[in-house]
């Protein structure tokens, strides 16, 4: 499979023209994000022009999550239904591909988005879902009802999103927080790659954000003590558009680049086996663990060498990647008490990749930056002043069934501790995973994560993956060391 390679870092000419990208009136007010495209993205290489329902721009393309909708799937069938489901994720990007190439059509005509768009895409979503209905029934027993429910997508407009997951879904953020000078940064405006994102109003200054709430008290039987394993920062540039946890065995199954660091072996084909296998880029040899992510791009004008490649141009990711200034990998206990090993090839995804059209039941991922991590952004970018880095953190599930590495939804095996601490009933408490990943970037608007094309690379959709391959003894250790409260790498 091609993998990109990464290129030079921008030069200090190329990060002031990137930085120029805030457009700053008399007040200081944030008016647009100035954001080059490659040619050939939007009609003649152009952003599309801005379309009207009910004076609304329609942006994307909403569909249900099918993972979410479906009942227990025997493992038997896992795979199939794996298989289907990543194939509904291809028909909504195709889907969006056809919106975003005709959009000011559609907008003069409604009927041509149900007879050219949604009506062609709820077609294959049915003809998958059917099948995956036969999949389950094949070897359950009894075919599940009611996933016809699942099939209708709708377009959407960017402001459509929910009241908890708007302008003021930042963690500690005022809701009366404006940017410098009283304006609304470019709501509705979309000019980002190729008018696929991000916005304007996708970023804020992180010095108007007001610091968020205190992480759970430790209480007497806490387990105090750090692990903390260095795999590098994808130095060697690794990349790929698979997700082996969320589409096993379907090449681009992510529709966005993938950053990696550990495991070398992970693409969308890799076993257990070629995991446990695999060469590591970690510098303790115990720990073939694979930690994933999706890059984030500089909208500098220069391109790399997936531009014209799946999960890169080909899914409107675009720009130069970039390659982490620094990347924490840090294994926490808990608050309340004790934490017992993860099983080897656990699967934890955190975050939601889909989570703009999905609603931010399951965001999780925070943006802040470096001077100001007291100050944590979920749904919007941070604008970092002169000298302070950007910073992407993960918190990880840190609450484990007791029995199985993965679920049909890839969620629900796992589990965030409540508010006291304590892990819901029936799980127990594991080392907990906190990545923190930092960049040098220009300051001000200008960046993105990459994304699924229809979710217009908003910063809410940003996750992390994880795969335990750590061995045995190096897992014991960590343990030890978490529940004795020392410091170990």
């Amino acid at each position: 499979m091609r993998r990109t390679s990464r290129k030079k870092r921008s030069t200090l000419a190329n990060r002031a023209i990137a930085a120029s990208a805030a457009l700053i009136l008399g007040g200081g007010g944030l008016l647009a994000v100035n954001v080059y495209a490659s040619a050939g993205e939007g009609p003649s290489g152009s952003p599309p022009a801005r379309t009207q329902n009910a004076g609304r721009q329609m942006s994307t393309i909403d569909c249900p999550e099918a993972a979410n909708g479906l009942p227990e799937v025997p493992d038997q069938a896992r795979g199939e239904v794996d298989h289907e489901l990543a194939a509904m994720d291809t028909q909504i990007t195709e889907a969006y591909r056809q919106f975003a190439d005709r959009r000011e059509q559609m907008a003069q005509d409604p009927g041509l988005a149900e007879n050219a768009v949604l009506g062609p895409l709820r077609g294959k979503r049915t003809a998958s879902l059917d099948r995956i209905g036969i999949a389950i029934g094949r070897v359950g027993g009894e075919r599940p009802a009611g996933l016809e429910r699942l099939a209708g997508c709708s377009l959407r407009a960017d402001d459509d999103q929910g009241q908890d997951q708007g302008q003021n879904a930042g963690q500690g953020q005022d809701p009366g927080d404006q940017e410098p000078g009283g304006q609304d940064p470019g709501q509705g405006e979309n000019p980002g790659q190729g008018g696929n994102g991000p916005e304007a109003s996708d970023f804020v200054d992180i010095q108007s954000v007001q610091p968020g709430a205190d992480r759970p008290r430790q209480r007497r039987g806490a387990s105090r003590g750090t692990f903390t394993t260095d795999c590098g920062r994808n130095e060697n540039g690794k990349f790929n558009p698979d997700n082996v946890i969320a589409a096993p065995g379907v090449s681009n199954g992510a529709h966005h680049m993938h950053d990696y660091v550990g495991n070398q072996a992970n693409d969308a084909f890799a076993s257990d086996d070629d995991l446990a296998d695999g060469a590591t880029t970690c510098r303790n040899q115990g720990d073939r663990s694979t930690y994933y992510w999706p890059v984030l791009r500089l909208q500098n004008g220069q391109d790399e060498d997936d531009v014209d490649a799946d999960g890169g141009g080909r899914d409107q990711n675009v720009g130069e990647i970039q390659t982490p200034s620094r990347v924490t990998l840090k294994f926490v206990g808990s608050p309340v008490g004790r934490v017992t090993a993860m099983p080897r090839f656990l699967r934890i995804i955190t975050g939601d990749a889909k989570a703009f059209t999905n609603g931010d039941a399951n965001a999780n991922a925070s943006w802040s930056c470096t001077g100001f991590e007291d100050r944590q952004l979920t749904d919007k970018y941070p604008i970092c002043p002169e000298g302070s880095q950007v910073v992407r953190t993960f918190a990880f599930q840190n609450c484990w069934d007791g029995q199985n590495t993965d679920s049909a939804n890839h969620r629900t095996h796992v589990a965030f501790a409540q508010d006291d601490g304590r892990c819901p009933s029936g799980f127990r408490a594991v080392p907990q995973l906190v990545q923190r990943i930092v960049y040098d970037v220009p300051p001000g608007p200008g960046f993105a994560v990459d994304s699924f094309p229809e979710q217009l690379h908003k910063p809410i959709t940003d996750h992390g993956d994880f795969i335990n391959v750590f061995d045995e003894r190096l897992m014991r250790n960590m343990v030890r060391c978490i529940n004795d409260g020392r410091r170990c790498r």
